[in-house]
């Protein structure tokens, strides 16, 4: 049998896809992060940031999962309940994440500087706005209505939960691509500020493009970045422009507000 593949597609960009915290609203990636902090510690173990942010970006139970694999935070487990963490633990900390980000997501919710000229710029153009998140659904029912009084709101809005997984898995880009009408996968661009946003968009057969200044990379908020040292905040975005290439970015910005010069250097 003889197979003829279709002649690669060579038109416009007609979708993107959004990461919520860090991409989008909540510059540095602070609700998650620091709820990571507070619930670990308070079931007596003390997390590091690094650690914290290290799987951002994942369904926020595989989150927890992924950090308690970490062998230093599994040490630090025995040593607390002399025994492994279990399933059940797993719950329990999910359950407490839940009730806790909950709470605090609505105070990040502001836009990040210059999101809403992107998408301004995008809806000119036709472009359809996609988005995907490692929240659930009760956290995104908190954080929409909040995002859309500041002006931003996406075509589609897709969680890890109404998926069969969240990422690295490329489910949430394909709901966004059959929300939105919009295909092949050439067409579409992912943009997110994690190593698994960019495997997310990969695995996908999408552009993935990685972010760096105001994302889980950097780990720092507005004010933190404009009190850094020219040379300082040059070499910490340049390491986090490298890690997220090593990860098969397609192509890294520093910020959302980057995407249509982007979109106009490659696509137009």
């Amino acid at each position: 049998m003889n197979l003829k593949r279709t002649e690669q597609y060579k038109g416009p960009v007609r979708l993107v896809i959004f990461d919520w915290a860090g991409t989008t609203v909540d510059h540095g990636c602070f609700a998650p992060a620091t709820v990571f902090l507070e619930v670990f510690g308070q079931h007596g173990i003390e997390l590091n940031m690094a650690q914290a942010r290290e799987p951002m970006g994942m369904n926020k139970r595989d989150h927890i999962e992924a950090i308690m694999a970490m062998p230093a935070v599994a040490e630090l487990w025995r040593a607390e309940y002399g025994r492994d963490c279990t399933r059940q633990d797993i719950d329990a900390l999910f359950a407490h994440f839940k009730e806790a980000e909950i709470a605090v997501v609505t105070q990040y919710s502001a836009p990040i500087a210059g999101m809403l000229k992107t998408m301004a710029w995008l809806r000119e153009r036709g472009i359809k706005i996609g988005s995907t998140t490692g929240y659930f659904q009760e956290i995104m029912e908190a954080l929409v209505p909040h995002a859309a009084e500041f002006g931003y709101e996406p075509d589609a809005i897709v969680c890890s939960t109404d998926v069969p997984a969240g990422r690295p898995a490329p489910w949430m880009v394909y709901q966004n691509m059959m929300e939105t009408g919009v295909y092949p996968a050439e067409a579409v661009v992912k943009v997110g500020d994690t190593i698994a946003d960019v495997l997310e968009g990969l695995n996908a057969g999408v552009w993935s493009v990685g972010v760096t200044r105001t994302g889980n990379e950097l780990g720092l908020s507005e004010a933190e970045v404009e009190q850094l040292a020219p040379e300082e905040l040059a070499a910490r975005v340049e390491a986090a422009e490298k890690r997220l290439k090593e990860a098969g970015a397609d192509y890294v910005i520093e910020s959302v507000e980057d995407v249509p010069e982007l979109i106009d250097a490659n696509w137009a």
